[in-house]
């Protein structure tokens, strides 16, 4: 209270007394025009009003209504004692003052506008006329591929998700217990895709999943706490690579088709990774809080990765080191394949490392014969942290201008399903991060420059008047016909036009009195700005053939 009293740049709340005194001894400029002539002063700053509010309350207290001229520290050393008295809980001022504060509150959160949460985003119509158009590219491939559609809770038992994503567990949303569950928000689509699964005994299933999934995380720049994921995965199959190559395929086919630019996926093979690692002499119990560390080698440099595998995960220097040169292997996948095959690889003395090896050549051949293979990159750094992958791991990552990361993800999990029922079901999937492909279409229209239609409509019934009636008869026929219609009433042409031209439609339909005089109206083509009138019985059939309609 007494920095802002004693501090002039500050535009001081008054009372209505004193609003009314300085209004009655102010002064007016020569020439009489008020205000012109002080153009060196500087603007004040002002309170916020339930701040000035507050103020005013306080220093009625402790001034008793009298004007504050000047501040010295006498007067604050005053002030302190009385406000000091006020706060106590026995002073009789305390509850009216504790009653206006939530008055001004109260006023002050009417003027307030709402906000979101951190990490969350509304859409827009023209946001959401990008997202609807990849949902349907999307849509598109998984079924072309015959998978089926599933849904699944938002939600499910705590301890269905616990114990499936590492070190990621750390950020799952848990939920107030509402009744005797524990329950949390779905971490991914795809332990939910298991557990459904494992509870209906399903042997073999091909499945698409498109739905909002929920980190705990820390908002940033294409991270969000709440986005969509778009999964397809195949369980039961049992053939080496043959769903691997499917799922892989799939994806190459979803990038390519939504044309968000240049991309490349990186590939890796748990068991390959885990041979990697006994080779370097990490012990068996730290292979995956290892390739948690190694997953970070796409933001982090291999120093700081060392650093937390040495500091915080107990491996040696010579292993990290060891690690490290193995990791900066990546190239053309049967090039690098053949490179590792070679006399003398310490990948061939390795178990698990030659069986890695054999489904891999099975993969690349096929994902050759199939042109998908020039996106691959088989890239020994990707590790893929979460703790249900089992054989084939893959990332794609997009390599425009626009930083932003992965944008799908997947992987083989043979045993998930296992830990639900017992029975294992093996089961190879592929997650589309589409909020970061949605980052990339909406900058590509942003640097067309083009107008996004935010609705699909093609001919507007404009009637130059106030009869709905009309308008629910004319417009009701474009349905029926199966064409997209809006309508509006105003007397004025030039709104009706506005309209159309801001919507983008294509057609009007203008009805006014002489039209319905001669029981015509007038089809407008709005980008060529060209009239025809035609009969009113033949308007529907005569926009159909316009809009090449069969």
């Amino acid at each position: 209270m007494a920095v802002i009293e004693a501090d002039s740049s500050i535009e001081k709340p008054q009372a209505a007394a004193e609003n009314e005194a300085a209004s009655s001894t102010e002064k007016p400029m020569a020439g009489g025009d008020k205000g012109k002539g002080d153009k060196k002063s500087k603007k004040k700053k002002t309170l916020g009003k339930g701040t000035a509010a507050v103020l005013m309350l306080l220093r009625d207290h402790v001034t008793n209504g009298s004007t504050v001229a000047s501040v010295n520290s006498v007067m604050v050393a005053e002030w302190a004692t009385s406000l000091s008295l006020l706060f106590d809980p026995k002073c009789p001022g305390l509850e009216s003052l504790v009653e206006k504060v939530k008055e001004i509150v109260e006023s002050n959160e009417v003027r307030r506008l709402p906000k979101i949460p951190k990490g969350t985003r509304d859409f827009g119509k023209e946001q959401m006329a990008i997202r609807e158009r990849a949902f349907s590219i999307i849509t598109s491939v998984f079924k072309m591929h015959g998978a089926t559609a599933l849904d699944t809770p938002v939600f499910e038992l705590r301890e269905t998700l616990m114990g499936k994503y590492g070190e990621d567990s750390k950020l799952i949303y848990d939920l107030a217990d509402q009744g005797g569950e524990l329950c949390s928000l779905r971490y991914d689509l795809t332990v939910p895709f298991a557990r459904y699964v494992a509870m209906n005994s399903i042997s073999a299933l091909k499945r698409y999943q498109i739905a909002k999934v929920y980190r705990r995380d820390n908002p940033s720049k294409g991270r969000y706490r709440e986005f969509y994921q778009c999964d397809f995965d195949i369980a039961g199959v049992y053939e080496p690579m043959e769903p691997d190559f499917e799922v892989i395929k799939v994806l190459t086919e979803l990038l390519n088709q939504l044309d968000i630019g240049t991309y490349e996926i990186k590939l890796n093979h748990r068991k390959l990774l885990d041979g990697m690692l006994e080779i370097c002499g990490v012990p068996p119990q730290k292979f995956r809080t290892v390739c948690s560390s190694i997953d970070k080698l796409d933001k982090q440099t291999f120093e700081q990765v060392k650093k937390e595998l040495v500091d915080e995960k107990g491996i040696s220097n010579e292993t990290a080191d060891e690690i490290g040169n193995l990791v900066k292997t990546r190239g053309p996948p049967l090039e690098v394949l053949m490179g590792l095959r070679k006399e003398g690889s310490k990948f061939m003395n390795n178990e698990g490392s030659v069986a890695a090896l054999n489904e891999l050549e099975i993969l690349f051949k096929a994902l050759d014969k199939a042109n998908a293979i020039d996106k691959i990159v088989f890239d020994l750094s990707l590790a893929r942290g979460l703790d249900y992958y089992t054989g084939v791991i893959y990332e794609a990552v997009f390599k425009g201008a626009a930083q932003v990361g992965s944008i799908a993800a997947g992987g083989r999990y043979d045993n998930l399903v296992g830990m639900f029922s017992g029975k294992q079901i093996p089961a190879v999937g592929v997650s589309l991060g589409i909020e970061r492909v949605f980052a990339i279409m909406e900058q590509q229209e942003k640097e067309k420059n083009e107008k996004i239609r935010p609705t699909e409509t093609e001919v507007l019934v404009s009637i130059l008047g106030k009869d709905l009636t009309l308008a629910a008869e004319l417009v009701s026929e474009l349905w029926s016909a199966g064409i997209k219609a809006e309508f509006k009433l105003t007397t004025r042409v030039a709104n009706h036009i506005k309209y159309a031209l801001q919507s983008s439609i294509p057609w009007m339909v203008l009805v006014g009195e002489s039209e319905l005089q001669k029981g015509t109206v007038k089809l407008k083509d709005v980008e060529a700005n060209q009239e025809y009138e035609v009969d009113r019985k033949d308007f529907v059939q005569e926009l159909k053939n316009r809009l090449s309609r069969p």
